[in-house]
């Protein structure tokens, strides 16, 4: 693919996104930003649902995943499922009850303030990490297609990204985000079809010889039940998948703003049931991609090195039809900028509300403030990432969010299963101390628990010890944030 036809297709969905974000910003409240008005429809929601939860990084690491993994992460996904359902007729119900705007303002009526801004602060830490990761991985692969051609820096394409992410975004907020998720959705899954299309013509194979190939291949496999110290053993990948999708979907402000922008909510549940559904089809089909460009590659003799790298090098550089490239492209740009907007739209929102407390004569001040500096932060970090050349985008993303999401995920769970409150000096101290005691544990797991290796699942235990700090610090006082 040529230079001058990735920087049309660039220019072209980057016009399209702003065209997108103005006509869905227009005639927004002040507070639109933040709800997008609670009148999204339920159809809009679900679909955008797919793309929020499916970034750039799912884009091409699941398919480069398959080669190590096989199709391992169905047992996740599946674990996905149930825990959606746990969201759905959870925590949506609460939230819609209690009408919140920030989910952590649920902690301050529980527990108080302290648990409030506890909650917020290791959602920010969680989500800048997370996203800047995921979109440094999208920078590396268009550094790569595009700007080492023009000698242009890292730190430049970086800059660039954020400071397109920052102009999409400081009108509309989260009306701008769920359309622009809706048309990632659209694209990302295109994209797919396209080039899974293209693959099996170019091995001049039907679409019937080639799912038998794929099922007669090792990338298939899919159930691990045989050793329970594989970190694709079954139980460990399923029981991981609810605890990570709750913790990462249902108390994660950037997930749920889709979500809660819904009209009602029986609309937001049938939002989210419909985009589970959706979802394990587009990760089925993520997985085929992955296998047949394997299975292409071994046939044109081509030597992977990179899995994360695979998917970008056959769609453009192996003679398969332009349009492959092309929507390849538009997918990927399209995750990063959605991605990245949907994750600087609801850091701004925890922050302005929840950690500055900004009250209604000051919000929209703060709130601009905040997104301008939320923006930098997250440039600034995306450019270490591509210092310390971060790998493993999958694996490391999960992990982090097993460790920065389990505290939130033990004092959600404390307040909703137990009457008991907590001291609000505490609070902080043990959502610290309980990732650093995991992180331990998982450490030395091998040597104390047999050879057992702890992957995400470490969540859990996070969570657990999270619980029990709480618990230790509590007095049996009845709360009425219930």
């Amino acid at each position: 693919m040529s230079h001058a036809v990735i920087i049309a297709t660039i220019g072209l969905y980057i016009a399209l996104l702003f065209v997108v974000a103005w006509a869905s910003s227009r005639g927004g409240a002040r507070d639109a930003f933040f709800t997008g008005g609670r009148n999204t429809p339920r159809v809009v929601a679900a679909v955008a649902m797919v793309g929020a939860a499916m970034s750039g990084v799912t884009y091409i690491s699941v398919p480069g995943s398959v080669a190590a993994d096989g199709f391992s992460y169905l047992q996740t996904t599946l674990g996905f499922f149930f825990g959606y359902v746990i969201i759905s007729y959870l925590l949506i119900p609460l939230y819609y009850r209690l009408g919140v705007v920030s989910l952590y303002e649920y902690l301050d009526r529980r527990f108080g303030v302290s648990a409030h801004r506890t909650g917020a602060w290791f959602f920010f830490v969680a989500k800048i990490l997370s996203a800047s990761l995921r979109a440094y991985i999208i920078c590396v692969v268009l550094q790569k297609l595009l700007y080492d051609h023009y000698d242009i820096p890292f730190a430049a394409n970086a800059f660039v990204m954020m400071a397109m992410v920052w102009l999409y975004t400081r009108r509309g907020g989260v009306r701008s985000v769920v359309w622009v998720e809706m048309l990632k959705s659209i694209i990302m899954l295109a994209s797919i079809v396209v080039a899974i299309v293209a693959i099996v013509d170019a091995l001049g194979i039907g679409l019937g010889d080639a799912l038998s190939a794929i099922a007669q291949s090792d990338y298939s496999d899919t159930l691990f039940f045989d050793d329970p110290l594989d970190r694709r053993y079954f139980w460990k990948q399923f029981i991981a998948g609810i605890f990570l999708v709750v913790a990462m979907t249902g108390l994660d402000q950037d997930m749920m703003q889709t979500i809660l922008s819904c009209r009602n909510r029986r609309d937001a549940q049938r939002s989210m049931i419909s985009s589970i559904l959706i979802q394990a089809v587009v990760i089925a089909l993520f997985l085929c991609l992955g296998a047949l460009l394997y299975i292409f590659a071994d046939s044109c003799g081509i030597a992977v090195t990179q899995g994360d790298t695979l998917f970008g090098y056959v769609a453009t550089e192996c003679g398969l039809p332009v349009v492959v490239g092309i929507l390849f492209l538009l997918g990927l740009v399209a995750s990063t900028y959605s991605s990245a907007g949907s994750a600087l739209t609801a850091l701004t929102t925890s922050f302005t509300l929840d950690i500055l407390g900004a009250k209604a004569d000051r919000v929209v001040s703060l709130r601009k403030l905040s997104h301008t500096a939320i923006a930098l932060v997250m440039m600034c970090v995306i450019i270490i990432f591509g210092y310390t050349s971060a790998q493993g985008a999958i694996t490391l993303i999960f992990t982090m969010a097993s460790y920065t999401y389990g505290p939130l995920l033990g004092m959600f769970a404390f307040g909703l299963f137990t009457r008991r409150n907590v001291r609000g000096s505490a609070i902080p101290v043990i959502a610290i101390v309980a990732p650093l005691l995991s992180y331990l544990v998982a450490s030395n797991a091998a040597s104390w628990f047999g050879g057992y290796q702890f992957s995400y699942e470490i969540i859990i235990v996070n969570a657990a010890i999270t619980m029990l700090g709480m618990s230790l610090f509590s007095t049996s006082v009845k709360c009425d944030a219930e």
